[in-house]
């Protein structure tokens, strides 16, 4: 059961964490990187899954595959900046964390722009 794993990492993490800001609070965020990256290592086989199944999806469905592959970026977009996000507020630094988020945004609609666009055209040619 990998989410017990995960689950176990993140709360050995939190301990290490805690302890660390009580007498180095410096060393805190490298307990929490670390940790993050070791949860990390331990979901790329369940990353690798999701992969495989778009993959599939995308060669075997009469989607355009551009699509799929925009969505799959903008979600991996999205989940990089949430831990980027994270990180940053835990370290205390909420303006910077308000900087990725934004960024992320508009990356985010950037990206999105040939999906809209599409949408919109399918939209009007089923009005009359």
């Amino acid at each position: 059961m990998e989410i017990v794993k995960i689950i176990g990492i993140g709360f050995l993490t939190l301990i290490i964490t805690i302890m660390l800001k009580e007498y180095k609070k410096e060393y805190a965020i490298y307990s929490v990187l670390i940790g993050g990256a070791i949860i990390l290592f331990y979901s790329m086989g369940t990353i690798k899954i999701i992969i495989d199944f778009a993959k599939d999806l995308s060669a075997n469905s009469k989607y355009n595959n551009v699509f799929i592959s925009l969505l799959l970026k903008i979600t991996g977009i999205a989940i990089l900046a949430e831990y980027a996000v994270s990180i940053c507020k835990d370290s205390g630094e909420n303006s910077i964390a308000n900087k990725i988020d934004f960024g992320t945004k508009i990356i985010v609609i950037s990206l999105s722009i040939p999906i809209i666009s599409n949408t919109l055209d399918v939209l009007t040619n089923l009005l009359p």
